[in-house]
C-alpha cells in the first residue's frame, strides 16, 4: 500500500533534521536535490499561475446564463476571499511568526531602486506579452490571464475550443503538479537539512507561531461568516453551524474542498433549507473559487516569507500582495498544499526570487499537511454561508427547516 505523500514529506523532514545535526557536511552534500526542486517549482509558477487563472475564470461560463444566482455568487465569494486575504495579512504583520527566522543562512532581501506608483500601474499592462512570460512579471501574467478567461467567456461559441484548451491544459499541469509534488519529500530533506545545518534547531520555533497565526485567522474568518449570516440573512447562527457540522468535519479530515462537496450539498438541502437549484449552482461554483482558507493562507504565508526574508512591505506591496493573494486563490489547483505554488506567485509580483520562495517552502510543506486541514474548515464555512446568502435573496430558503429541522 502506497504511503501518503504527507508522510512521506514529514519522514523527509525528520531525517534532514537529523542529517543537519549529525552530519552538516552530509548535507552540503545533498544541496543539489534541494536546487533540483527549487527549479521545478520555479518551472511551473508561471504555466500554473496563467492558465489556471484564466481556466478559472472561463469555467464561470456565459455570465448571461449564469443569471442573478451567479451574478451574486461571485460577488459574494470575491468580498469574502479578499477579507480573507486581509485577516492572514493583518495576524502575519500583527504576531510576525517569520520575524528573526534564518533560512539556511540566506542574507536578507535587499529591494532595487524604488518604481513609482504610475511606473508600477504602467507595467501591470505588458507591452509584450512573451516577455513578461520569460521574466516571469507576475502582475503582467496575472493581467493576461484575466483578459483570456475574459475574452474566452464574452466570446460565446467561438470562445468555446480556448475555454476547452485552458481547462484541458489546467488538467495537464495539474497532473505535473502531481507529479513534481513526488520529488517533495526529497526536495525538502535537502532543504531542511542545510537549514538545520546552518541555524540549528531554532528555524522551527517560528513554525509554531505560523500555525498559530492559522488557527487564530481562520476563526477570525468563521467569526466573518456568522456576522453574514447573522446580519445580512438575518438568520440563527447557532443553527447554521449545528447544520453544516458534518461538511467542517469532512473539510478538516480531508483536506480538500471538492471531497467536501457532497456533503456540502447534502447539508445545503437537509439542513438549511436551501433549494435544490441554488446547492447545486452556488456550492460546485464554490468548490472551484471559494478558497477562503487558501486565500487567508497565502496572504499570511506571504507576510511570514518577507519577515524572513528581511523584508519590511510598503504600503504598494501590501496591496499588490491583497490582490494576487485573492487571484492566487481563485486559480488554486484541487490539491493538497497547491497554494504553496501560488506563494511564488504573490512574492513574485513584489520582486522576490523564486529560490527565496523556495526556502520558504521547504520550511514549512513538512507541516503543510495539518495546516491545509485547518484551512479547509473555513473555505468549507464559506461556501455554505455564500449558498445561504444567495438562497436568502433568491427566496430560495426554506426558513423553517432551517430553523426546525432535524440536523441529519
Amino acid at each position: 500500500m502506497a504511503i501518503p505523500l504527507w508522510k512521506r514529506v514529514v519522514g523527509g523532514l525528520v531525517i534532514g533534521v537529523l542529517l543537519g545535526l549529525l552530519w552538516p557536511e552530509g548535507a552540503a552534500a545533498i544541496k543539489l536535490v534541494g536546487d533540483l526542486f527549487v527549479r521545478l517549482i520555479k518551472m511551473l509558477v508561471v504555466p500554473v499561475v496563467l492558465v489556471t487563472i484564466a481556466a478559472g475564470i472561463a469555467s464561470l461560463g456565459d455570465p448571461r446564463r449564469l443569471g442573478s444566482i451567479g451574478g451574486r455568487t461571485v460577488a459574494l465569494f470575491a468580498l469574502t476571499t479578499l477579507v480573507a486575504v486581509s485577516i492572514g495579512m493583518g495576524f502575519g504583520l500583527l504576531i510576525r511568526p517569520g520575524e528573526g527566522i534564518a533560512l539556511a543562512g540566506i542574507a536578507p532581501h535587499v529591494l532595487g531602486a524604488p518604481v513609482s506608483s504610475a511606473d508600477q500601474l504602467l507595467g501591470i499592462v505588458p507591452a509584450n506579452i512573451v516577455e513578461a512570460l520569460a521574466k516571469g512579471d507576475m502582475l503582467a501574467i496575472i493581467f493576461v490571464a484575466i483578459l483570456l478567461g475574459v475574452g474566452s467567456v464574452v466570446s460565446g461559441e467561438a470562445g468555446k475550443p480556448v475555454v476547452a484548451l485552458l481547462q484541458s491544459a489546467a488538467a495537464v499541469l495539474l497532473q505535473i503538479v502531481r507529479i513534481v509534488m513526488e520529488v517533495t519529500p526529497f526536495g525538502v530533506l535537502a532543504l531542511i537539512a542545510n537549514a538545520v545545518a546552518s541555524g540549528g534547531m531554532a528555524v522551527f520555533v517560528n513554525v509554531g507561531w505560523l500555525a498559530l497565526c492559522v488557527v487564530l485567522a481562520s476563526l477570525v474568518q468563521i467569526t466573518v461568516h456568522a456576522g453574514l449570516i447573522r446580519f445580512v440573512a438575518r438568520l440563527p447562527v447557532a443553527r447554521f453551524f449545528r447544520g453544516i457540522v458534518d461538511a467542517l468535519a469532512v473539510a478538516f479530515s480531508t483536506a480538500s474542498s471538492s471531497a467536501t462537496l457532497p456533503v456540502a450539498l447534502r447539508v445545503a438541502q437537509d439542513n438549511l433549507g436551501i433549494a435544490r437549484p441554488i446547492a447545486s449552482t452556488v456550492l460546485p461554483l464554490g468548490a472551484s473559487i471559494g478558497k477562503d482558507g487558501t486565500a487567508m493562507y497565502v496572504g499570511l504565508l506571504g507576510q511570514f516569507a518577507l519577515q524572513a526574508l528581511g523584508i519590511v512591505p510598503d504600503a504598494w506591496m501590501l496591496g499588490v500582495m491583497l490582490l494576487t493573494g485573492a487571484l492566487a486563490a481563485f486559480g488554486t489547483a484541487p490539491v493538497p498544499s497547491a497554494s504553496l505554488f501560488m506563494l511564488a506567485a504573490m512574492l513574485s509580483a513584489v520582486g522576490v526570487a523564486a529560490e527565496q520562495t523556495a526556502l520558504v517552502v521547504g520550511l514549512v510543506l513538512p507541516f503543510d499537511r495539518l495546516l491545509d486541514m485547518t484551512r479547509t474548515v473555513p473555505s468549507a464555512s464559506a461556501n455554505l454561508t455564500v449558498a445561504t446568502l444567495v438562497a436568502r435573496s433568491e427566496d430560495g430558503l426554506d426558513e423553517a427547516r432551517f430553523r426546525g429541522g432535524a440536523v441529519a
